[in-house]
């Protein structure tokens, strides 16, 4: 009866969140990608697939065991569809594809000249670092050290957020300075903490190397000068949209596989949901969609906050924006450690117990912080499968290395 109530409740929620914070065909965050979930398609989401697919092969996989008593069976299951159509309203699920970015189709051309240029140490002026160093496709999409290393062996002042699904956030970066991936792209080639490169000389590298000309020019059909920075980042978007993590285990038992979740799982959704944790995690990547202060309730010590980092205010400069960051989203959160935009929390269970006391107002509890924490594992979409590329050898005008 408990667990009836408290959804009934977080139902209530799901659908003022769905309005609030972007759960329809037209919230900032989900624009680029077409079929974003509404009502009518949370509803449709939450009935029974025709053919439930199979939980094996993905990380942290458990079957579920039945229940004994057939009252107990038929009971959970009532709170299971509720809970279902919940989750369906407030997050959805990840496509198989994208196929256009703000209404524009994407070409294969595109794409694969993206996958060239985010393996190509020839964007930084090291010729050392490329996209693939901080974004790393093996680890989850990001590279597992509290802080990425870039130019000259500097520790950046941030942790390197996942690339993967992060077509479907609303702006790119802890601060959201980016409005998309393509204006996020620019940022790290020209930082000199990270790439320590200009647009002139990536274009003149590009330039210098003729099977890049080629490719540009194929993948930009009829522009006058198709070698430019603007294309350059243009096709690491278009490339970055193919890495997206569907059929994860979550979202197959909204499917309506009933196997995919386990009762902790369930349980650990249900707290998500009903604590409060998807009022600021929510949309089909749980986060990426809107900014909150670090600290609502109860700030983190300077280890986890550091008071020189104040989020958002760098972009604004309003008061009210200092120490405020991009929620972060979770899809895949097993597979990013450590944690937080300072990156110095290293186990999810502990992350969800800072989570609770510092935005909720809430000590939760070891189960609870462990229920919440295995639902989160279920999280885990099909990892993208990306064939290391062959690239063009570089030429006698190819820009040399720079220390």
């Amino acid at each position: 009866m408990r667990m009836r109530t408290r959804l009934g409740i977080a139902t209530t929620l799901a659908m003022a969140v769905a309005v609030a914070a972007g759960c329809d065909r037209n919230a900032p965050g989900d624009a680029a990608t077409p079929g974003a979930p509404t009502q009518a398609d949370a509803a449709a989401a939450a009935r029974p697939a025709e053919a439930p697919v199979g939980i094996a092969g993905v990380p942290g996989t458990a079957q579920t065991a039945e229940a004994a008593d057939p009252a107990e069976a038929a009971a959970a299951a009532g709170a299971d569809d509720a809970l279902r159509t919940t989750a369906a309203a407030m997050f959805g699920t990840i496509p198989e594809v994208v196929e256009e970015l703000r209404g524009q189709p994407l070409s294969a051309d595109q794409v694969e000249l993206g996958r060239m240029l985010f393996f190509d140490p020839r964007l930084s002026s090291s010729q050392l670092i490329t996209c693939n160093t901080c974004h790393s496709i093996g680890t989850g999409g990001a590279d597992n050290v509290p802080a990425s290393i870039g130019h000259g062996w500097q520790r950046g002042p941030r942790n390197s957020p996942t690339v993967f699904n992060a077509v479907f956030n609303a702006a790119q970066f802890w601060d959201g300075r980016a409005a998309d991936l393509a204006e996020q792209a620019k940022g790290p080639v020209q930082a000199s903490v990270e790439m320590n490169s200009t647009p002139e000389r990536v274009v003149e590298t590009l330039e210098s190397i003729p099977q890049y000309v080629e490719r540009f020019g194929t993948a930009f059909p009829g522009q006058a000068n198709p070698v430019s920075f603007d294309n350059m980042a243009f096709a690491l978007e278009a490339f970055e949209t193919t890495l997206v993590t569907p059929d994860s285990r979550f979202d197959r038992w909204v499917l309506g596989d009933d196997a995919a979740l386990d009762a902790t799982e369930r349980k650990g959704l249900e707290l998500f949901v009903s604590s409060g944790c998807a009022s600021c995690h929510n949309g089909r990547n749980f986060g990426g969609q809107t900014y909150f202060p670090f600290g609502v309730i109860e700030r983190p010590g300077a280890d986890i906050l550091p008071e020189g980092d104040k989020g958002r205010f760098e972009v604004t400069a309003t008061a009210s924006d200092e120490y405020v960051f991009r929620a972060a989203p979770l899809r895949n959160v097993e597979l990013t450690a450590p944690y937080f935009h300072s990156g110095q929390v290293w186990d999810l269970e502990q992350a969800v117990a800072i989570m609770g006391t510092a935005q909720l107002g809430r000590e939760l509890d070891t189960d609870e912080s462990s229920a919440i924490a295995a639902f989160l594992r279920t999280l885990t979409g099909r990892q993208p499968s990306v064939e290391y590329p062959i690239l063009p050898p570089s030429t006698a005008r190819t820009p040399r290395p720079v220390r």
